[in-house]
């Protein structure tokens, strides 16, 4: 007997960064950096790649940015017919860019572009943005809404749409955290995502509803209660106990939101250092069901889902800062984890000891 075919990313159709042309674009937006060339403010103080950028708009004043959108998780909505938290991930999937530089989010504005609007469906976008305005602390300043049914098409006539956000936030110019100070010997600390996030959802419905022939309505024992409600579990906003922790000025030496790509995110802070994670939480069961459901292996789930570690903090290995940082989450209401440490690697490896799996660039190998 042949041993079940294993799914993958790109068998749900989902392209690498090099097969989308990535390169190709950044040619051409690298260089405007020099249209502000001898201006006074916008100066860009990071590269094109970070979880947000930051520009100086003097006074040692930096303005933090980011922008990101919720993707195929809003198909899921589509099929339960319910749009109230879809709004608070796309709040959460760019604050918590933001808060990686050590900025503090302040304002958002939304895109919507919708097939069908109807007050109902925009209704129930705007309470998500409003709850997750409201856990984040920032004010929706403004936004756009396009009907555009020649342009998208959703699960049903008329169902089509898609929700983006843009956040920006204020660091003081000099305080800009892009990992500059991490050091082998640093602790790895996780703080527990709520599933899903906002990443991954293209192999996560190929693996459940195509290949694995569930339902959204099903109610399989491991999850206690429905698929659909489970994968629609809005993503964490980090804002409340990352803000509490640069308030207490703890020497956090890094900030990582742990979505696409999993714990290979670590990778974009700025020393060439490696991660080595010997202490992985158990993932909350929707991660072995899409698994079990998928046949997909150890390597491309860590590549593609956050795995249960929803966001990372690098700090010090002293035992009063380490245990700081667990008692703010845990007054914040989440659970945090010492994964593991910083550790001397030029080639910026992830390396997953229980897993027996090493991970550079955009992809994780088996070790044996």
């Amino acid at each position: 007997m042949n041993p079940p075919e294993r799914m993958n990313y790109r068998d749900a159709g989902v392209l690498s960064n090099q097969e989308l042309g990535l390169d190709a674009l950044l040619r051409w937006i690298r260089p405007t950096e020099t249209f502000r060339a001898g201006k006074s403010m916008g100066r860009s103080l990071l590269d094109v790649g970070y979880f947000a950028n930051v520009i100086d708009i003097g006074h040692d004043l930096g303005l933090a940015m980011s922008t990101d959108g919720v993707g195929t998780k809003i198909l899921v909505a589509e099929m339960l017919n319910r749009y109230d938290t879809i709004g608070i991930d796309c709040v959460a999937m760019n604050v918590n860019d933001v808060i990686c530089v050590g900025a503090e989010p302040v304002a958002m504005l939304d895109y919507i572009a919708i097939e069908r609007a109807t007050p109902e469906v925009l209704g129930a976008i705007g309470r998500g943005l409003h709850e997750g305005a409201r856990q984040a602390g920032v004010s929706i300043v403004g936004g756009e809404i396009s009907q555009i049914k020649e342009m998208i098409r959703g699960l049903r006539d008329g169902s089509g749409l898609d929700l983006v956000g843009m956040c920006i936030g204020v660091v003081p110019a000099g305080k800009v955290n892009v990992g500059q100070a991490v050091a082998p010997g640093d602790s790895i600390v996780g703080l527990r995502s709520t599933g899903l996030h906002g990443n991954g959802y293209t192999l996560a419905r190929h693996a459940l509803f195509e290949k694995g022939g569930m339902r959204p309505e099903q109610r399989p024992s491991q999850l206690g209660r429905s698929i659909g409600e489970e994968l629609l579990e809005p993503t964490r906003i980090y804002v409340p106990e990352v803000m509490d922790l640069l308030a207490q000025a703890l020497p956090i030496k890094a900030l990582a939101n742990i979505t696409g790509d999993g714990l290979l995110n670590l990778t974009r802070i700025k020393p060439a250092v490696g991660f080595r994670i010997d202490a992985l939480p158990e993932p909350q069961p929707i991660f072995g069901l899409i698994q079990q459901m998928g046949q997909i292996a150890d390597e491309e789930m860590y590549r593609v889902f956050n795995m249960g570690i929803g966001f990372c903090v690098i700090a010090p290995s002293d035992r009063g800062v380490l245990e700081a940082i667990h008692d703010t989450a845990r007054r914040h209401g989440v659970e945090s984890f010492v994964l593991g440490q910083v550790i001397e690697d030029p080639r910026r490896r992830v390396h997953l000891t229980q897993k027996r799996l090493v991970g550079r660039e955009d992809r994780f190998t088996a070790t044996g």
